[in-house]
């Protein structure tokens, strides 16, 4: 029964954490408070109906969205390296265009609503209630974690500029993980085979902690 807690904490976190992208697109830009509660109403209505379609929806859907994980990670990480510059260099040039740009990092996305979707199953099958029940609450968490994570970041009093960089920062972590997961799998899969004691399962991760070195090294290249 721990082990079922310990799995539910998990998640609902993981679903905390998931909605501060939509909280940064929130706080970062210039919307109304109001504007902000009706995007977060939507997530939380939005996960009761995909909580109670558990158990209706065939899995046969849910394979074919994941053969496309990849191609839709990359479609989305360009189009939010290419909002991020788009909203960067209209703030630079005295025009504030966050109020529509911020959608691409908060409006619901395949890869956000296939997550809630796999979340609302996984908790349903592990607390044995039913599915609208358990939308209700990934709803609710992540409500919570959209209005809490917004106000914060407006108390930091960031401006559309810092906007743009979170969406080409995130926009290059959906590409790198376009990257790195097909490379984490085949080399898993030549680790299984050679028998190799786990010596090239560090590999995907010394790669992406020589991109994240790269991305600081620009980043304070660009400041000076």
């Amino acid at each position: 029964m721990s082990y079922v807690y310990a799995a539910v904490t998990g998640i609902l976190i993981g679903i905390f954490i998931f909605g501060l992208k939509t909280g940064v697109g929130c706080g970062f830009s210039t919307i109304r408070k109001k504007n902000v509660l009706l995007l977060a109403s939507v997530y939380f209505v939005i996960s009761i109906i995909l909580g109670s379609l558990v158990g209706i929806v065939d899995q046969s859907y849910l394979e074919a969205v994941s053969d496309l994980g990849m191609t839709l990670h990359v479609l989305i990480a360009l189009l939010l390296i290419g909002a991020g510059i788009y909203t960067q260099k209209k703030w630079n040039c005295g025009c504030d265009v966050s109020k529509k740009t911020f959608l691409v990092i908060s409006v619901p996305c395949p890869v956000c609503l296939t997550a809630l979707f796999v979340s609302c199953m996984i908790l349903a099958s592990s607390l044995g209630v039913s599915g609208w029940k358990v939308g209700f609450l990934v709803g609710f968490v992540f409500f919570i974690s959209v209005i809490s994570s917004t106000w914060i970041f407006r108390k930091m009093k960031r401006t559309p500029e810092d906007l743009g960089t979170a969406m080409m920062f995130l926009g290059l972590f959906y590409l790198l993980g376009a990257m790195i997961v097909p490379a984490y799998i085949k080399a898993k899969k030549l680790n299984m085979v050679l028998n190799s004691g786990g010596e090239l399962e560090i590999i995907p991760l010394l790669i992406f902690t020589l991109f994240i070195i790269g991305g600081y090294a620009l980043n304070s290249i660009r400041g000076q």
